[in-house]
């Protein structure tokens, strides 16, 4: 049997769930001559959800994480190539003769897959302005290209500027659609929002929630085929939900551990679940350690008044504004995610810094 619950990497069917609505409005945005603009906190699901919008729109795309990107020739070269994957470059090169600065090209031996370089120049913001306008050549009508830079705002650190010369290039192509992703909510609305920033509302504005509690719960209740009775699929579902409060990551996780020592490990239905949180937490007991000790005591005061289920701004003995600026910093580093209030991002972690901090 294999375990129908997965996370850690993009998730497609048959693990994919729900996100009807989102899918139908970002491919209403894609079929338009629109671009988007997706926030969502970290581990929400917005790649996955993205990436899978793309593949039913049956055209040509580009995928890059600029978390990858260092400089802008990096930025070029990973472009370049994701259109060579769509376009092999036989048939294309021709269109690059005009490139003021001439792309080292290579194979990979393993898979054969061709490797893109640009060198650095004097002229690097030639080098990205090319690669666009060969997406828009290689564009057409019926076929346009879709290029998706997912946790866009790392293009800041980039190259000061950068996001103003992008903007400039992109502003003048017909033929590609932008879909640009963002974890950190502070940063991509600064990007896209502030009215003196190059990319305001240069795109629709999508903020991608947690998948909702009913048809999360159907989804684990269809997959844990190894218990007898409705009733017990259902109360195990929501002790699960309970749990990571259907955060899409936390709960595919907390719910793959929960099958594995069912199905296993023989464990009893009535434990399963508080067994499974204790191995997550013994598993990840180094790494959590070592995180703790990399925040002052502010951050780690802070923590603890959420692990008690309180607001940090109803607390005796901190300051309002010593709080938000806790608040901020731990938003800003994704530890602390904000939905209807303030709360840790991974579950497992606070459940180790009750057992361990409190």
């Amino acid at each position: 049997m294999e375990n129908p619950f997965k996370f850690g990497t993009v998730v497609d069917s048959p693990y994919f769930t729900d996100r009807v609505e989102e899918l139908a409005r970002i491919a209403e945005i894609l079929n338009s001559r629109n671009h988007l603009v997706v926030i969502s906190p970290r581990r929400f699901g917005k790649t996955s959800l993205v990436r899978k919008a793309v593949e039913q729109a049956g055209r040509q795309y580009v995928f890059v994480n600029i978390q990858q990107v260092t400089s802008v020739e990096d930025l070029a070269s990973l472009l370049l190539k994701g259109i060579i994957r769509q376009h092999p470059l036989e048939r294309i090169k021709h269109l690059m003769r005009n490139f003021r600065v001439v792309p080292t090209f290579s194979t990979n031996p393993f898979n054969d897959a061709v490797e893109v370089s640009f060198q650095p120049s004097l002229n690097n913001i030639a080098t990205i302005e090319d690669t666009l306008s060969l997406a828009e050549k290689v564009s057409t009508d019926d076929n346009r290209m879709i290029i998706v830079l997912d946790e866009f705002q790392e293009i800041l650190g980039v190259e000061k500027g950068i996001d103003k010369k992008l903007r400039a290039m992109m502003q003048e192509q017909k033929m590609v659609n932008y879909v640009f992703l963002g974890s950190q909510e502070s940063m991509m609305t600064q990007i896209f929002e502030r009215k003196k920033s190059p990319f305001y509302h240069f795109g629709q504005l999508m903020r991608l929630d947690k998948i909702p509690y009913d048809d999360f719960l159907t989804y684990i209740i269809e997959r844990l085929d190894m218990l007898d009775s409705y009733e017990l699929k259902k109360s195990t579902a929501r002790q699960i939900l309970s749990e990571t409060g259907c955060h899409p990551y936390y709960t595919q996780q907390l719910s793959s551990v929960v099958w594995d020592l069912l199905v296993y490990h023989n464990v009893s239905p009535d434990d399963v679940v508080v067994m499974a949180i204790e191995k997550l937490v013994r598993v990840h007991d180094l790494d959590f350690e070592r995180l703790w000790l990399t925040f002052n005591k502010t951050d780690r005061k802070l923590l603890q008044i959420l692990c008690s289920g309180m607001s940090p701004y109803e607390q005796r003995g901190m300051p309002s504004s010593t709080a938000f600026s806790a608040i901020k910093r731990l938003t800003q580093n994704g530890y602390v995610i904000r939905t209807d209030r303030y709360m840790i991002e991974d579950p497992i972690f606070m459940h180790w810094i009750r057992e361990r901090q409190m």
